[in-house]
């Protein structure tokens, strides 16, 4: 048998006894099920059932289906019940998507929501792709730029992220800090190799720095961040990043346009279920500490 659906039709037609009945349970057109039912039969070279003037009566063959399909019906229910039961618990796989330069932050918060729930196997995906939420790709996703679009999903204002302007002190005592803006012409930039980049300090890089002085170009920040490290070149980044290295120093006071904005993304079919708003929670609890 390789059609589920003239199973199901030949079932429900046992079950109720009539054509009507089993149309009305699987919410199709009666023709629908007789189609089925005769195609069925057909396939199989059998009769499932008698035809009377009250309905449809199952042969010894309908019988023998009946059992076969009850059984399955059952075991259907039963996967169903535990996959719902799975929702109510934090358990099972926890799929989260940000870039890869926030992987600082997520992951020590990854780390200890799994510590807390050791049921949970977790999938961190990272990546300049846009991963399909309504697809199933993935449960959280931690975006930047301008507000998320996408239909059916959830999207909450997460954290307004802060960049500021940075050279590695080795930079600094080989060429010097700029004096501003008007010395950019001066020094070397490390940016993005992106010129259509939406972000908003890669624009306002490209609008104040000669391009002759962008001299090291990366395709995303993680790369831009090892450039800026090595001495290649001045080069934006977040604040907390750059807090976490000795090693760099800001070059200019911090602009508020430089900044970007994080947004929390789920899809609305898995936005309320426990695992998703526990993670959501305790995300969101954390951040509160990085503001501090």
């Amino acid at each position: 048998m390789d059609n589920w659906d003239e199973v199901r039709t030949a079932y429900q037609v046992a079950r109720m006894g009539t054509v009507s009945g089993a149309a009305e349970v699987l919410g199709v057109h009666h023709a629908t099920v007789i189609r089925h039912i005769d195609a069925i039969e057909a396939r199989l070279g059998v009769k499932l059932f008698q035809r009377h003037a009250r309905g449809y009566t199952p042969t010894e063959a309908g019988e023998d289906l009946l059992r076969v399909a009850q059984a399955t019906e059952d075991q259907f229910n039963q996967l169903v019940g535990r996959m719902k039961g799975r929702g109510d618990d934090v358990a099972g796989e926890l799929v989260v998507t940000s870039l890869a330069s926030l992987a600082p932050l997520v992951v020590p918060v990854l780390s200890e929501f799994q510590q807390l729930h050791p049921g949970v196997i977790v999938r961190y995906l990272t990546g300049d792709r846009l991963f399909r939420l309504e697809y199933g790709e993935a449960h959280v996703a931690i975006r930047a730029g301008s507000v998320p679009d996408q239909p059916d999903n959830v999207v909450q204002p997460f954290w307004n992220q802060e960049v500021g302007l940075y050279a590695s002190k080795e930079y600094i005592a080989r060429r010097g800090a700029p004096s501003g803006v008007e010395d950019f012409a001066n020094h070397s930039f490390v940016g993005n190799d992106d010129e259509n980049s939406r972000a908003p300090f890669s624009q306002w890089l490209r609008e104040h720095a000669p391009d002759e002085a962008i001299t090291f170009r990366c395709s995303n920040n993680f790369t831009m961040y090892q450039a800026v490290l090595s001495g290649a070149g001045i080069g934006f980044m977040s604040r907390w990043e750059a807090a976490r290295n000795p090693e760099l120093q800001e070059v200019m006071t911090h602009l508020p346009e430089w900044s970007g904005k994080l947004w929390l993304v789920t899809h609305v079919d898995l936005h309320r279920t426990t695992k998703v708003q526990a993670f959501l929670t305790f995300l969101k609890d954390r951040m509160k500490e990085w503001m501090v």
